[in-house]
């Protein structure tokens, strides 16, 4: 599930920092509020990644897909873009632990 998921986040700190970018252009929010959001939440997206094993980690991995989504009030576009991590973060969770438990199985 780790290597998945964590391909996932790398991507989604890649989207964010993109959506900011975007969001400077078509937005009138400063720049300075902008990346001031979107700066952590992709550093978060990097650092969950390493803890990925974690209890919390699948937790805290939605918690950051509902923030993806809730950016579409700024940036439209970003509702599409959020539902489509969400279900790929949902997909990946999913598959991953099917692996992690047919590896398990094997021995």
């Amino acid at each position: 599930m780790r290597a998945l998921c964590s391909t996932h986040l790398i991507g989604e700190a890649i989207v964010i920092c993109l959506g900011a970018l975007v969001a400077m252009s078509l937005t009138d929010i400063s720049t300075g509020v902008l990346w001031s959001v979107a700066g952590p939440a992709a550093v978060l997206c990097v650092l969950l990644c390493g803890r990925l094993s974690a209890p919390w980690a699948v937790s805290a991995g939605w918690a950051l897909q509902v923030a993806l989504i809730a950016a579409g009030f700024v940036v439209p576009m970003m509702f599409v873009v959020g539902i489509l991590f969400a279900a790929i973060w949902y997909a990946c969770v999913r598959v991953g632990r099917t692996i992690d438990a047919a590896k398990a199985a094997r021995g």
